[in-house]
């Protein structure tokens, strides 16, 4: 990964304006914050830049608004930001113009200001050079925190970059060198655990992974489709037989790549998808017409957990099973925890991400005993797939 500049590498900043690109999207309930991880996660670089006298002005995109809507508007997450943060925190009215200047000028040297959803300008998403200016009048530096919006070239996630000396925040910094060790320059083996429903959302993800790890280990839904690809009558299990071809092509390129795909061989079925609904382990050569495959066998994890005891490094994306309903999240919670205890003991780096992945491995009470879980759904799976992320190569670029 070409290298870019951290807040480490700003010169002073006493009485200096600078626009952080942080992402305050964060789920709401009766117009208070239900989830506050990602203020959360903002504090560690508001709060350095504020400690060393900057004006910090935060930008952030809320929903998906079409201009100006005020059920869009950060004003409430900026009093749940200025809680998480343990200082007042002001909110300005737009995030471009007069007021911004003015707000700026009566900020404080350390004082922390959130600026309104800049996705109620239609200049963000389009990139448009003009906006781009506009919001960059207000700022002496730019930093962007935000890798989970990196996917996207809008103006507060790229543009900013190539007017304003810019620079990643602590979090970014963060995902950057975990992401880096677990795919970009990795002690080897490298395992891959990839789960989820359907193999259509993750054909990119499997065939960018296949060259670059030596253990795929394919779960939940998808992981029937490759079944299927191979011969075995899935029962009524969710699977995409249209994609037998993707699949066999995918375990080719494995096989040229002296990559290790592990399929399972043993299951658990059951004729109706709710909790507790009867079961049974069967093997993959014994799935009756009526069952369908909501998790992987005992016998499978067990030889998983072997294979991750033989790896350096290990990427994490999807869980096993249909891990919400019981007991149906026995693969997921097991194979979880030999990896937490691996990175535990000192001989496992794993790194995990995806929305459903954030919380299975909540769910299996591991998330403090990962090296890192990130917290970014679009901007993780791109990355997986190879593609480059342009938040990230504008500030490589600068």
């Amino acid at each position: 990964m070409a290298s870019f500049r951290t807040i480490d590498d700003m010169p002073a900043l006493a009485g200096k304006t600078v626009l952080v690109r942080a992402d305050l999207n964060v789920p709401m309930a009766d117009g208070h914050v239900s989830d506050d991880t990602r203020l959360r996660a903002a504090v560690a670089t508001i709060a350095a830049l504020a400690d060393a006298g900057a004006k910090v002005l935060v930008l952030s995109h809320f929903g998906r608004p079409k201009g100006r809507d005020e059920k869009n508007s950060l004003k409430p997450i900026a009093l749940a930001l200025a809680a998480v943060l343990g200082r007042p925190v002001a909110f300005v009215a737009d995030c471009v113009g007069a007021g911004v200047t003015a707000a700026a000028g009566a900020l404080p040297a350390g004082g922390v200001a959130v600026l309104e959803n800049t996705r109620f300008h239609v200049g963000e998403e389009a990139n448009d050079p003009a906006f781009v200016a506009e919001l960059a009048a207000s700022g002496d530096f730019y930093v962007n925190d935000a890798f989970s919006a990196a996917h996207r070239a809008h103006a507060s996630t790229e543009g900013l970059a190539h007017v304003l000396p810019a620079f990643a925040g602590r979090t970014m910094e963060a995902e950057l060198k975990a992401l880096e060790a677990a795919l970009g320059s990795p002690k080897r083996p490298v395992a891959a655990i990839v789960g989820g429903a359907k193999v259509s959302s993750k054909i990119d993800v499997l065939t960018h992974l296949v060259e670059k790890v030596d253990h795929l280990m394919i779960g939940g839904g998808m992981a029937n489709t490759f079944l299927a690809a191979r011969g075995i009558d899935v029962g009524k299990s969710l699977c995409e037989h249209d994609l037998k071809d993707t699949a066999l092509d995918i375990m080719a390129r494995a096989e040229k790549a002296s990559c290790t795909i592990h399929l399972p061989y043993d299951v658990v079925v059951a004729k109706e998808f709710k909790a507790h609904a009867a079961n049974r382990v069967a093997n993959i050569h014994d799935i009756e017409a009526d069952e369908m495959v909501l998790d992987i066998g005992p016998a499978a994890v067990e030889a998983l957990a072997d294979a991750l005891k033989t790896c350096a490094t290990a990427l994490w994306n999807g869980p096993l099973g249909a891990f919400e309903i019981p007991p149906f999240d026995a693969a997921t919670v097991a194979l979880a925890r030999t990896a937490a205890a691996l990175t535990q003991g000192g001989t496992l780096l794993t790194v995990a991400g995806g929305g459903d992945t954030v919380a299975a491995l909540a769910h299996a009470g591991v998330t403090q005993d990962f090296s890192f879980i990130s917290t970014a759904g679009g901007a993780f799976l791109e990355w997986m797939e190879g593609k480059p992320l342009p938040g990230v190569v504008a500030l490589q670029q600068a």
